[in-house]
C-alpha cells in the first residue's frame, strides 16, 4: 500500500475502507505474534508498525484527493504563496498558477516513527494556499481551496478512522493543531507561519518537535514547509527561555501523578514512558537548535542515544534510559494486543501472570522488581531536569541581603557603580519581562561577586564590577542572556573571576553575548581535540549556503571566538597546562585554515573547473594540488591568544595549463592559484563586525613580500636548497604542514628534512645565529642593559626580545638542529622547541639537567606571556622575578653561541 492505485480511484469507499481493514487485522496479528515471542526488536516493530501507517496516510490521501478532485476539479493557488512565508526567495520571480498542494504532517508517535501496536495517530493538514479549483471540465462546481482541502480532509479521516464490523485503521486525532478543536481542519503555510510568530507557545514547540510532513509533496513546498516547522521549534542558541514553560510542564506532570497515584500505568505513572520523553524533548527543545544532528532526531531512542554522545546525559545514565524505554515499551504493546485497546494500565490476577509470562519473568514478583529498578532509573534523572526557581519576591530579598554583605568587601567606588546601574535609566525603561529577567539574575551576580571578594580578595573583584556593568549594559535588551545567567547559578560562580582576571573576556562577552551562552554551558572542562573541532565547524556550516560569504565569515569567527574564550577559561582557571592550552589554540586555527582553504577550492572549481597536477591529472576533492605550510607558533604549536598566523602556500599544479570542467570560466592554474590563496586570506582578515579570525603573515614565502603568493613543491624545494638565507633555515625548523593535499604536504616535509640534515658547519651555522639574534635584540627589545643585572636593581624585561628571554631559548633549540641534526637526524622531526630538546637529551649532545631547565624556563616564559594577553599588558615587565631565569638562560647561550 502507498499511493492509491488508478485502478482503486473508482472503488467504493465502502469496498476501500473494508480492504484496509482487514489488511491492518492481518498485519497486527503477525506483529502481536512476533512481539510476544520476542523475535522483533523493538526499534523495528515501531518502525513497521509507522510504516504501515504511513502507507495507509498516504493512500488514503491520494484517493480522498481524487474522490474531490472528481466532484469540484484541481484546487488551484499561485507561486506568491510561498514567497508569502518570506522563507524561500519565490518573491524575487514572477508569480504564476499552480495546482495547491495538500501536506499531512504527522505529531507524537507517527511523526517519530515509534508507534504502538494500539497508537492513534495524531495529525495535522497543511495546504500551500488560496485559491479555487479549476472548472475547465463541464458539470463541476468551483469551490474555495479552503473547502476543497476540508473535504479532502475529512474523506481521510473516515477512512482511516470510522469503525465497522471490520474493525478500523488507526485512530485519527487532530487536537493538536492550531487552536484545537473546533477550529478549521486545514490552514494554508502562510497561516501556519502567522500562527507560530504570534501565538505558538512553549508547550506547542514541544509538541512540534516530532513534526514529520509523511505524503510527497513538491521540493519548494516541502523546503518551505521545513524551515517555517524548524524556525518555530528551534532556537539557534540554547534556548534557556523553554525553561520555565518546561518546568510548568514537568510540575503538572509530578501533579498529576501524585493526584492519580497511578503506580499501574506504565506511561502516566511515576518513571514511566512519559518521564522518559520528556528528558529526550526537553533536551532536544533546549538543545536541538544548537546541535543540529539533534534537532534532525525525533524518535526517543535515537534522541538518548545522541545526549550520550553529546555528552549531555552519562554513559551511564543514558543505558539505564534505553534500557527503561525499550522495556515499558514491550510491556506497553503486552498490555495492549490483549483487547486491541489504547491504555497502559497493568491489568491484575491472572491476565498480569500471563504478561510476565510474554516478557520472559517465570514470577510476578520477579517481573514486578525488574519493573521497579527500571521506574527508578528513569525517576532520578527526571526529577533531577529544569528544578524549581525561586520566586521573585525571593530574588528580590537576596539582592538586598547581598548589597549589605558586599558593603564591607567592595570599594566606594564599586559600590556607587553597582547602584548607579540599578538606578539607570537603561534598567528604568526595560519591558516587564526583561526587567523581572535582570530581578532573576542580579542577586546570583552579586552572589558570585560577593563570593570572589571572599575568596580573592576585594582589589579583584573592584577590577570585575565596571566589567560586569559593562556586559550588563549589553545583554539587558537582550534579555535571554539574562535567563541564561539565572539558569545556572553554579556555572556563574565561575563568571566573575573570568572578568576580574581579563578585560579581553570582558569586552568578548560585552561584544558578543552569544559567547555568554558556551561559558555557562562550562564547555571549558572539556577542550575538544582537532577531530572533535573539525566536526563542531562542519555542524555549524551546515547552516551556509554555497556562495555566501558573510554568512561563511560570521560562521568561522563565532567559531573561533567560542572556542578560544573556552580555552582562556581552562587557563585561568588552571585547568589545562600551558602545551595543553598552546595546542587547542593551534587546533583551531589550523580547523579554520583547512575549512578556508576546501570552501575556496570548492568555490573556484565550481566557477572556473579543476586544476591540472604536474602530472597532467585535474585535481580532485581529495587531492585539491595546494597545501598550506605553517611557520612560527603555528608551526611549532605553541600559540598564544593573540598570535598571527605565519603561513606559506604550496601547489602541485601545472601554472600554464587551463582548467577543465564543463559549463565553466576556463582560466589558468596560476590564475586559480593566485585567486585560491586570496580568497582564503579574505575569508579569515577581512573586518566584519565580528573583527577578524586571524591575521596572517606571509612575509615567509620565498623572497619574502617581493615573492609570488603560491609556490610550486619545486620552487619551494629548489630556494630552499640554493637561495634560502640562513635565518630562513632557522624559520623552517618551526615549520610543519597544517591543511591540504597530502602529496603537497608530504613534498613539503620531504623538502624541509633534507634541508634540515644537510651538513653545516657549526661555527658558521654560531655566527648566523648570533648575527641574527643581535639583530632582533637591536630594533625589537628594550633599551635595557642586554645582560640580566646582578645589583639588585630591577630593569624592564621584554619576555620575548630581550636577552635570557623566549628567543634566545628558541635560537638553541634552533640552533641544535641547524648545527647537529646531519649526524642526528632525529633533531629534524619536530617543530616545537620542547620536543626538540628531548631529542637534544637523546642525542647525549647536553646533559638533561639542561635541556629539563631550558625546557621549564620556556614554558614559564610563555605561560607569563599568555596571562599578559589575558590581561591585555605588553610583555615588557619588570625582571625582579626573572633575573635567575634569565641568568640561567644567558649563562647556556654563553656556553653555546658565545657574544
Amino acid at each position: 500500500m502507498g499511493h492509491a492505485d488508478v485502478r482503486y480511484y473508482g472503488a467504493d469507499e465502502s469496498a476501500v475502507m473494508q480492504a484496509m481493514r482487514e489488511l491492518r487485522a492481518m498485519l497486527m496479528v503477525k506483529w502481536i505474534w512476533q512481539d510476544a515471542l520476542g523475535v522483533i526488536s523493538l526499534e523495528r516493530l515501531t518502525t513497521e508498525l509507522s510504516d504501515f501507517a504511513d502507507a495507509c496516510v498516504c493512500f488514503a490521501k491520494d484517493y480522498a484527493w481524487h474522490k474531490t478532485a472528481e466532484r469540484y476539479g484541481v484546487p488551484m493557488t499561485s507561486s506568491v504563496q510561498l514567497a508569502q512565508t518570506g522563507m524561500g526567495g519565490m518573491g524575487k520571480k514572477s508569480p504564476k498558477i499552480m495546482p495547491d498542494e495538500f501536506a499531512v504532517i504527522a505529531m507524537g508517535k507517527l511523526g517519530a516513527r515509534e508507534l504502538n501496536l494500539s497508537s492513534d495517530i495524531d495529525l495535522i493538514f497543511v495546504h500551500l494556499g488560496a485559491g479555487d479549483t479549476d472548472i475547465s471540465e463541464q458539470g463541476k462546481k468551483s469551490v474555495e481551496n479552503q473547502k476543497f482541502m476540508t473535504t479532502l480532509g475529512r474523506v481521510l479521516i473516515r477512512l482511516l478512522n470510522d469503525h465497522s464490523e471490520h474493525g478500523f485503521v488507526f485512530r485519527v486525532d487532530m487536537r493538536l493543531r492550531p487552536w484545537g478543536d473546533g477550529s478549521p481542519l486545514i490552514m494554508s503555510l502562510s497561516a501556519l507561519e502567522k500562527y507560530f510568530n504570534q501565538h505558538g507557545r512553549t508547550w506547542e514547540r514541544f509538541a512540534w518537535l516530532k513534526a514529520r510532513v509523511v505524503n510527497p509533496v513538491s521540493t519548494p513546498f516541502a523546503d518551505e514547509l521545513s524551515a517555517v516547522m524548524k524556525n518555530f521549534v528551534y532556537r539557534y542558541y540554547i534556548d534557556y527561555t523553554a525553561f520555565s514553560a518546561l518546568r510548568e510542564m514537568k510540575t503538572l506532570i509530578m501533579a498529576q501523578q501524585a493526584q492519580r497515584q497511578d503506580t499501574d500505568n506504565v506511561k502516566l505513572g511515576v518513571g514511566g514512558i512519559r518521564d522518559i520523553e520528556f528528558i529526550a524533548q526537553a533536551f532536544s527543545l533546549i538543545y536541538g537548535g544548537h546541535h543540529l544532528a539533534l534537532g534532525e532526531r525525533s524518535a526517543c531512542l535515537d534522541v538518548l542515544s545522541m545526549l550520550g554522545e553529546l555528552d549531555y546525559l552519562d554513559d551511564d545514565e543514558c543505558t539505564k534510559l534505553m534500557d527503561a524505554y525499550r522495556f515499558l515499551r514491550r510491556l506497553e504493546h503486552a498490555i495492549q494486543a490483549r483487547h486491541d485497546e489504547q491504555t497502559q494500565r497493568l491489568p491484575m490476577g491472572d491476565e498480569l501472570v500471563a504478561i510476565a509470562q510474554v516478557l520472559g519473568f517465570e514470577s510476578v514478583m520477579d517481573f514486578q522488581a525488574v519493573l521497579a529498578r527500571h521506574r527508578q532509573n528513569v525517576f532520578a534523572p527526571f526529577n533531577r531536569m529544569v528544578t524549581d526557581r525561586q520566586s521573585p519576591t525571593q530574588s528580590l530579598g537576596e539582592t538586598a541581603e547581598m548589597e549589605r554583605a558586599l558593603q564591607g568587601l567592595l570599594s566606594a567606588d564599586s559600590l556607587h557603580l553597582l547602584d548607579e546601574f540599578w538606578q539607570s535609566k537603561l534598567v528604568a525603561s526595560l519591558e516587564p519581562d526583561a526587567k523581572a529577567r535582570l530581578d532573576g539574575a542580579y542577586p546570583i551576580l552579586l552572589h558570585a561577586l560577593c563570593h570572589h571578594a571572599k575568596s580573592d580578595g576585594a582589589e579583584r573583584a573592584d577590577d570585575a564590577v565596571p566589567r560586569l556593568i559593562t556586559l550588563l549594559e549589553s545583554i539587558c535588551r537582550r534579555s535571554i542572556y539574562l535567563v541564561m545567567i539565572a539558569e545556572n547559578p553554579n556555572a556563574t560562580m565561575g563568571l566573575i573571576p573570568m572578568l576580574s582576571a581579563s578585560p579581553w573576556i570582558a569586552r568578548e562577552l560585552a561584544l558578543h553575548p552569544m559567547l555568554l551562552d558556551d561559558f555557562l554551558q562550562q564547555r571549558y572542562l572539556h577542550l575538544p581535540d582537532k577531530a572533535e573541532l573539525t566536526d563542531i565547524l562542519r555542524q555549524q556550516l551546515l547552516r551556509v549556503l554555497p556562495f555566501d560569504d558573510e554568512q561563511y565569515l560570521t560562521a568561522i569567527r563565532t567559531f573561533k571566538k567560542s572556542q578560544v574564550l573556552a580555552v582562556a577559561t581552562a587557563d585561568i582557571l588552571g585547568l589545562r597546562h600551558i602545551m595543553k592550552v598552546s595546542d587547542s589554540l593551534t587546533f583551531i586555527a589550523e580547523v579554520v585554515l583547512s575549512s578556508a582553504l576546501s570552501r575556496a577550492y570548492d568555490e573556484l572549481v565550481a566557477k572556473h573547473g579543476h586544476p591540472v597536477r604536474a602530472d597532467g591529472m585535474p585535481t580532485d576533492e581529495t587531492a585539491c594540488g595546494f597545501a598550506i605550510i605553517g611557520y612560527g607558533k603555528l608551526g611549532g604549536i605553541e600559540m598564544s591568544y593573540a598570535s598571527d598566523l605565519d603561513v606559506v602556500f604550496l601547489h602541485d599544479i601545472d601554472e600554464k595549463a587551463d582548467t577543465v570542467g564543463d559549463n565553466v570560466k576556463v582560466i589558468s592554474g596560476m590564475k586559480f592559484a593566485s585567486r585560491l590563496v586570496q580568497k582564503v586570506i579574505t575569508y579569515l582578515t577581512t573586518q566584519t563586525r565580528d573583527g577578524r579570525a586571524y591575521e596572517l603573515d606571509m612575509r615567509l614565502r620565498p623572497s619574502g613580500n617581493a615573492g609570488v603568493m603560491v609556490v610550486s613543491v619545486q620552487g619551494f624545494d629548489s630556494y630552499q636548497r640554493d637561495k634560502a638565507w640562513a635565518w630562513e633555515h632557522q624559520a623552517l625548523v618551526r615549520a610543519r604542514g597544517i591543511a591540504g593535499d597530502k602529496a603537497v604536504l608530504d613534498a613539503f616535509d620531504n623538502t624541509r628534512h633534507q634541508v634540515l640534515t644537510a651538513h653545516r658547519e657549526s661555527e658558521q651555522v654560531r655566527q648566523d645565529v648570533l648575527s641574527m639574534r643581535q639583530k632582533m635584540k637591536e630594533h625589537l627589545g628594550t633599551k635595557s642593559s642586554n645582560q640580566p643585572n646582578n645589583h639588585g636593581l630591577v630593569q624592564p624585561f621584554h619576555i620575548k626580545q630581550d636577552f635570557g628571554g623566549l628567543i634566545d631559548i628558541e635560537f638553541l633549540a634552533q640552533f641544535m638542529v641547524l648545527a647537529h641534526a646531519h649526524a642526528h637526524p632525529s633533531l629534524a622531526i619536530w617543530s616545537d622547541n620542547v620536543r626538540i630538546f628531548e631529542e637534544v637529551v637523546q642525542t647525549e649532545l647536553w646533559s638533561a639537567d639542561w635541556c629539563d631547565r631550558l625546557t621549564q624556563a620556556y614554558l614559564a616564559l610563555r605561560k607569563t606571556t599568555h596571562e599578559l594577553a589575558l590581561s591585555e599588558k605588553q610583555v615588557v615587565v619588570d625582571d625582579d622575578n626573572w633575573q635567575a631565569i634569565r641568568a640561567f638562560v644567558c649563562g647556556v647561550w654563553g656556553e653555546v653561541i658565545g657574544e
